[in-house]
């Protein structure tokens, strides 16, 4: 039996301008399972990183609930990597630490090796001008796998990134977060880079957002080409 982590139930979520109220989700359910790679895609202003937001208890919601499992520990990645210049790729994987007062010379050492196993070893002493843009984004990951989340949320965390690279590098975050054996839940509007990384695909409408189409995606035999003319034809045709 799939061990449910996370329940969206009906959620709604309303937005107050000067002018008028703005309804941006509209009655949301989704269930989230221990160790989900779930995929959130729609058109711009779907109200997906809104969703992400809620998830993270960053943002409020009007109607329904979200049920989690005790002790639910989240770790959020969001577009940019936000590593601080001035501090060593080693001292920014550990900020997170730092500042939840767990930065002991356990996990100090658990940072150090996260960073060897995952190819970046070598930089640990670097600054992040001297790494790549998917480089970054794994020292980014790293910040936040350190933290032991039990959900990974990701908001088009390689957006910045070439075509090429973001290919490349979402193929790794995959493999990095399979190995650390945790959840995903990410935004994309990219609908190759979620048919990669997903064994879920939810697909949502134009605002207000109502969840439009669920796909399961068996890595072992999917039909890439079917999946993204379905996906495409999910996004164009509101």
């Amino acid at each position: 039996m799939m061990n449910k982590i996370l329940e969206i139930k009906n959620l709604s979520k309303f937005y107050q301008t000067n002018e008028k109220e703005i309804h941006v989700l509209d009655n949301i359910n989704i269930n989230v399972f221990q160790n989900d790679f779930l995929g959130i895609i729609g058109p711009s202003g779907s109200g997906k990183s809104t969703i992400l937001s809620i998830i993270a208890n960053l943002e409020d919601y009007d109607l329904g609930s979200i049920i989690k499992k005790d002790n639910l520990k989240i770790g959020y990645m969001l577009q940019k990597d936000y590593l601080m210049p001035y501090l060593t790729i080693l001292d920014n994987c550990l900020i997170g630490l730092k500042i939840n007062k767990k930065c002991t010379k356990e996990n100090i050492e658990k940072t150090k090796k996260m960073l060897i196993k995952y190819g970046l070893g070598k930089y640990i002493n670097s600054y992040p001008d001297d790494l790549s843009g998917g480089q970054r984004q794994r020292a980014a990951l790293i910040r936040t796998l350190v933290l032991d989340p039990d959900i990974l949320l990701l908001d088009e965390p390689f957006s910045a990134l070439d075509y090429q690279t973001r290919l490349n590098i979402s193929k790794d975050i995959k493999n990095i977060i399979k190995e650390e054996k945790k959840t995903l839940i990410i935004v994309t509007h990219d609908i190759n880079e979620a048919i990669n990384m997903c064994n879920r695909i939810i697909v949502l409408s134009n605002t207000p957002a109502k969840i439009k189409s669920i796909y399961k995606i068996d890595e072992d035999n999917k039909d890439e080409m079917y999946l993204y003319k379905k996906i495409w034809s999910d996004l164009t045709n509101d």
